[in-house]
């Protein structure tokens, strides 16, 4: 595949520092107390295909849209490219394209239309654009949409013309914000191999936003995990997999708020207040969970959640999203494993 940039000298790809470096980056939106994003730092390598992990609202949309120039930062640093991207948001268009999860312009216009018109925006002569959108249609077996209007499209369809457009002109690093969201498995998996044969014909960086490990798993070779507007871990899969491969979670939900359940829950070691009605708490997998210190009327549900892969970026962060996988009741005192 062709590793050709559109645009100016500057928007040619180098590889001599990293794709992004991020040092202490923090965003508070007015009238909020709690920071979305919270002296977040990392580098991103160039070259790679880097996940960004977390439960829904744990600050990842925010965290992607500052890296594309959409969101300034309270505070801290973004380089791009070794660029100041605070100072200088103009040079993030050169090299950075960005799919987000709402679909909002071009709406009049044709499928093919908005693919072309974003390649000829990006500096791509017509020609090339066209050649370019009708490879992609191709690619992603959407020749049949190729003359609809936007408007006209299912919310699905409208999101595929919205990721095909974040192709045109290969820029060198592409942002996809829950690239997978409202895509068949057969386009999911057109996606993962263009991804993959993108960065290994022309190193280009792919930073992929998503809730689920597994999918990410499959394409990503570094991810972060980002939970309550921090960075909590960061590896490969397969090393984050590995931070709860043993461990059996419990999740106690309690009928009513009383502060003496509170303070019994609070005191037992490695408990965890998930919601005001819901705690978390771990065992290895043959120990007698005991929940002897809890007045059985206190109790709505006693769940226990094995790290199931869906599972693992939630174990680890502690936080209850409903991709967690729950495996059954687990009767008081039952023994595990």
């Amino acid at each position: 595949m062709a590793g050709l940039y559109f645009g100016s000298e500057e928007a040619m790809a180098t590889f001599d520092c990293p794709a992004y470096a991020v040092r202490d980056l923090t965003k508070v939106y007015p009238r909020t107390k709690s920071p979305a994003n919270n002296r977040i730092s990392l580098d991103i390598a160039a070259g790679v295909i880097f996940g960004v992990l977390g439960p829904n609202g744990a600050g990842k949309t925010t965290f992607v849209r500052q890296l594309a120039g959409l969101l300034r930062p309270t505070s801290g640093s973004i380089r791009l490219l070794g660029q100041d991207v605070v100072s200088r948001p103009e040079i993030v268009p050169l090299h950075v394209a960005y799919y987000g999860q709402q679909v909002l312009a071009l709406q009049a216009h044709r499928f093919r239309e908005v693919l072309t018109m974003t390649g000829m925006l990006r500096g791509q002569p017509a020609g090339a654009a066209r050649r370019q959108s009708d490879a992609l249609l191709e690619r992603f077996e959407a020749g049949d949409l190729a003359d609809r209007f936007m408007w006209r499209l299912s919310g699905g369809e409208r999101r595929l013309a919205a990721l095909l457009a974040a192709f045109m002109a290969n820029r060198p690093i592409t942002i996809l914000d829950e690239p997978t969201n409202d895509l068949d498995p057969r386009r999911r998996q057109m996606l993962w191999n263009y991804l993959h044969e993108r960065n290994a014909g022309d190193r280009a960086t792919f930073l992929v936003v998503s809730h689920n490990l597994p999918e990410v798993e499959s394409v990503a070779t570094q991810v972060v995990l980002i939970d309550r507007g921090e960075l909590v871990a960061s590896g490969t899969p397969g090393e984050l997999k590995r931070l709860v491969a043993d461990r059996v979670r419990i999740e106690l939900r309690v009928r009513a708020h009383k502060p003496e359940l509170e303070a019994l829950l609070a005191a037992e070691p490695g408990a965890r207040r998930l919601r005001p009605e819901v705690w978390a708490f771990y065992a290895e997998p043959g120990d007698v969970f005991q929940v002897s210190f809890v007045p059985l009327s206190y109790l709505a549900f006693v769940y226990f959640l094995w790290p199931d892969p869906n599972a693992v970026p939630f174990a680890v962060t502690g936080s209850l999203v409903t991709a967690v996988s729950m495996s059954g009741m687990l009767s008081l005192g039952q023994r595990l494993g």
